[in-house]
């Protein structure tokens, strides 16, 4: 029997981040403002957006054994993510971001995967009985392709809901697009998928047919400040963002898609799901850092942006 549980499968890292006046060009070096250390990764983001926007999760990830993922594991428990499933290597290290954001909010990243590279499919083995009675599994690109690809074959037979979140932006075999039921490119990721330049809303249109075509179920196109673009195979539906003063957009994807993967958990439908997602990455915009910008359900409530 399923669970409205949540299974969150992807990488941790440890962001280290730099604001600047803007992002450096080819060469450049700008002398940048306040540096911080925020934990981060998009699946320990999304993990943690499932949990603060009231999600069961459980999460599965690798990390090293270092002092990166011992502060990580205590963060996770304080959040109630189930970690049962987190792994150490003690090869190699957590990963890192190295993570650029310009005073208009925009932000350049580079990832050191470190351990996240290293989460294989026979990790996987322990938490198939978990994986089994889940109701949608969550994932990124920050971690093997392999493992990505033997987790939407095997939910797919289990008739379990796959969320995709391409990110980085690759391209992915159709062996693997046909098995998943939700996939959340951003401009940049849906241009690499479709060949198509999206850079409005027409293009995006144009766009998420052609994903569609190449056996996704549904495409959900996140355009910033402009919301985010549906096609469930039939029809386009824009839904649109709330307005708000952008100050950092790192994890606002994860934050869309940790609360997308939490509204359609309780069974409400894609269009009402992808409301929900564009209400909760509104606010974490207006916050600096990944996981310290994620709201939590009750904050939403506080807003009148959701009701209970």
């Amino acid at each position: 029997m399923k669970t409205r549980k949540i299974i969150v499968v992807g990488s941790t890292n440890m962001d280290m981040v730099v604001k600047t006046s803007h992002i450096p060009a080819h060469g450049e070096t700008v002398l940048g403002g306040s540096f911080f250390m925020n934990p981060g990764g998009k699946g320990a983001n999304q993990a943690v957006a499932v949990a603060r926007l009231g999600g069961e999760v459980i999460f599965i990830s690798k990390m090293g054994n270092d002092v990166f993922g011992k502060q990580s594991f205590q963060l996770f428990d304080e959040e109630g993510i189930d970690t049962r499933y987190i792994l150490s290597d003690d090869e190699l290290p957590s990963g890192v971001a190295l993570i650029t954001v310009d005073q208009e909010g925009e932000n350049s990243i580079v990832v050191a995967p470190g351990a996240n590279a290293s989460l294989l499919p026979p990790d996987m083995e322990a938490a198939l009985s978990d994986i089994n009675s889940s109701s949608i599994i969550l994932m990124q690109l920050e971690i093997p392709l392999e493992t990505v690809l033997f987790l939407v074959k095997y939910a797919s037979e289990k008739d379990i809901k796959v969320i995709l979140n391409p990110a980085p932006a690759t391209a992915l075999p159709s062996e693997l697009l046909t098995h998943v039921d939700i996939i959340t490119p951003n401009r940049t990721e849906a241009s690499m998928l479709s060949g198509i330049d999206v850079t409005d809303l027409e293009s995006a249109k144009e766009a998420a047919r052609l994903i569609h075509e190449m056996g996704v179920k549904n495409v959900v196109i996140t355009m910033g400040s402009l919301g985010a673009v549906v096609f469930d195979g039939e029809q386009h539906h824009l839904i649109p963002a709330h307005a708000v003063k952008t100050v950092d957009t790192t994890a606002a994807g994860d934050c869309f898609n940790g609360a997308l993967a939490v509204s359609l958990s309780e069974g409400k439908d894609l269009l009402d799901a992808v409301r929900f997602a564009c209400e909760a990455a509104a606010v974490c915009v207006t916050r600096l850092g990944a996981q310290s910008s994620i709201p939590y359900r009750n904050e939403l409530i506080a807003r009148k942006l959701i009701t209970e």
